[in-house]
């Protein structure tokens, strides 16, 4: 029977070709490891804080360090011993109004938007690794007079939100 097509034959054709035309592909899914693997440590001094809101840069700072633990392969140590260094700043805070009531004009929700720079350093090289500038988040709290929230709740989640994505930005080039 020379003329016939096994169907299991055709199929294992066509993966193996597809399987062999995918290895050029660089954009797009990837199985490479997410974070690049010569980079074991890296240290995260206190960033530095250029607003009148004190404070933040302490807590920006120890949230960057837990979210690198928590979601890289790397340790933080001390800047002396480490593969790289993750320096930064806060440029600017500020306020936004995002809701009213009505009858009174009095603020319902309002955005705290926290504004950052950063560096990733290779410090046995000097290479610059990645920068960024005008770096934003925000984080919102309802000062209204019905849940009295403190404007700290704001700051968390503005801290929060920049620290997730300052670490998410250290990810290799894919």
């Amino acid at each position: 029977m020379r003329g016939v097509v096994c169907p299991a034959a055709v199929a294992l054709v066509c993966v193996v070709g597809c399987c062999v035309v995918g290895c050029g592909v660089t954009s797009g899914y990837s199985l490479e490891r997410a974070y690049t693997s010569d980079v074991r440590t890296v240290a995260v001094p206190v960033w530095d804080n250029a607003t009148f809101s004190t404070g933040l840069e302490v807590q920006l700072t120890e949230a960057i360090v837990k979210e690198i633990q928590r979601t890289t392969p790397w340790r933080v140590t001390s800047g002396a011993s480490a593969d790289t260094s993750l320096t930064g700043s806060i440029t600017d805070v500020s306020l936004r109004e995002l809701s009213s009531t009505r009858g009174t004009g009095l603020t319902e929700e309002q955005l705290v938007s926290m504004t950052v720079e950063f560096e990733w350093r290779d410090s046995r090289s000097g290479q610059l690794l990645t920068s960024r500038e005008d770096f934003t988040a925000g984080g919102t709290f309802v000062p209204a007079p019905s849940s009295r929230e403190r404007i700290e709740v704001g700051e968390y989640g503005a801290i929060d939100q920049l620290a997730r994505d300052v670490v998410r930005s250290l990810r290799s080039a894919w």
